[in-house]
């Protein structure tokens, strides 16, 4: 067995990552990335160390140092990567429970990786794999530098101005993830009334029934405390989503169309251009039209969103998911970060954020269907050509389908768009049938 690098890293079954193959990843990440040093980060999960330490020691044996900096979210390795121009590391699995595991990694300047750079690290890795590279002892966690986590906090602080959210009341989820330690901190720095929830990890609570993926509660406690907003993070607080003063949920899209306005009307909008990926909602795409912003389409995954943006020199994109990235800010998505320009757009408009989001945009019925199949299927949407075909024809233009494969799991991903949700989900079903159908012979 080797690894595959998927739409944001290789992830799995923890239990599958075996220290074998996660030294022999390590040494070819450190062999292929280059630089003297190789920072490492990871989340909440009980699999974590023991994956750090087995990555540390295939560094090693490359002539890397590791360098940990313990419990911390995604965009810090890559801003601390950005910085010291080391390779970072971080593992995680982001939104997936607490079981599976992975490991996603930062070129020295903290960009992800280029298709090019994925294939020359999954050839090496081959390779390490082939020859039963015998596997290091004593494998222990690498030396730590817990100051870059402090260091990367007030790094963002100084992105809004001191006084900016001081009296604004807000509930942060922390998905018991990588935010748990930094986020409350830095939010009741900049002076916020805050209200924390699931900010205790123990291993296997992470995106338990909370952050960004089960926003209920954060819902039921932004109306509770009378609160203005809520923030949820996923498990590596790369993403966030919001939830406005009457409970209801924000999620990126709206985000990044009140940022693409906020900043264009500042001047800050770089060649009013945004970057968003094909799951983004047709509504967004008429709001930026009406505003005159051009809008540059990606596949599905937050790293062809950075790609675009340090492409075109843009400054704003981002995944209906939440990551949403600040390209003259970050080298990647932040959720903190994003969560703070937020609540500093909040204070200036001095309105609320239910009003903000309903002006922006208007959101068409959007319906997701996941169906499982035996193995992934890249030539799935070649097989059902036909019957998106006769469905796009019942549309007439009113609306948008998507099928694509899952680039984390076993699943082709079904999204239809439509003027009501009754004839989204009848489309949406129809094709669910058919990509079964197709996968079944």
């Amino acid at each position: 067995m080797t690894l595959r690098f998927g739409t944001d890293g290789v992830r799995g079954r923890a239990d599958e990552l075996t220290d074998e193959l996660v030294v022999a990843l390590g040494q070819a990440a450190a062999e292929v990335l280059g630089a003297d040093a190789m920072v490492v980060g990871r989340d909440t999960r009980a699999s974590g160390p023991r994956l750090e330490a087995a990555l540390a020691e295939g560094a090693r044996a490359a002539g890397v140092e590791p360098i940990g900096l313990g419990v911390v979210p995604t965009p810090t390795v890559a801003w601390e990567s950005a910085r010291s121009g080391r390779t970072g590391a971080v593992i995680s699995a982001s939104h997936n429970p607490w079981t599976d595991n992975g490991i996603k990694f930062f070129a020295p300047g903290g960009r992800k990786l280029s298709d090019e750079l994925e294939e020359r690290l999954e050839a090496r890795l081959d390779e390490l794999v082939a020859i039963a590279a015998p596997l290091p002892t004593g494998m222990v966690e690498p030396a730590g530098d817990p100051s870059v986590g402090t260091a990367w906090a007030e790094a963002l602080r100084a992105t809004v101005p001191a006084d900016a959210l001081r009296g604004m009341k807000v509930v942060v989820d922390c998905a018991n993830g990588a935010s748990s330690a930094l986020a409350p901190g830095v939010l009741r720095d900049l002076g916020c009334d805050l209200v924390v929830l699931h900010d205790s990890p123990d291993g296997t609570n992470i995106n338990d029934g909370c952050g960004s993926t089960h926003p209920g509660d954060l819902q039921a406690a932004v109306v509770e405390h009378g609160a203005d907003v809520g923030l949820a993070f996923d498990g590596d607080a790369d993403r966030v989503l919001a939830v406005d003063e009457r409970g209801a949920l924000v999620d990126g899209d709206h985000l990044i169309a009140l940022f693409a306005l906020d900043l264009q009307d500042r001047g800050r909008l770089a060649q009013d251009h945004v970057v968003v990926t094909v799951m983004t909602n047709l509504g967004f795409r008429h709001a930026m039209s009406s505003a005159g912003i051009e809008v540059v389409e990606t596949p599905v995954g937050d790293r062809h969103v950075l790609e675009a943006l340090q492409r075109g020199g843009w400054s704003l994109g981002g995944e209906q998911s939440g990551h949403i990235v600040f390209a003259d800010l970050a080298t990647t998505g932040d959720g903190l970060l994003s969560g703070l320009q937020l609540l500093d757009l909040l204070r200036r408009s001095g309105r609320p954020l239910s009003e903000l989001a309903a002006q922006v945009m208007t959101r068409l019925p959007q319906v997701l269907v996941n169906v499982a199949v035996d193995q992934r299927r890249p030539d799935i949407a070649d097989l059902v050509a036909d019957a998106v075909a006769a469905e796009e024809a019942v549309l007439d233009g009113a609306g948008r389908i998507l099928i694509r494969p899952s680039g984390t799991e076993p699943l082709v991903r079904v999204m239809v768009e439509a003027p009501s949700a009754e004839q989204a989900e009848g489309v949406a079903q129809r094709l669910a049938a058919a990509v079964g159908a197709a996968c079944a012979t």
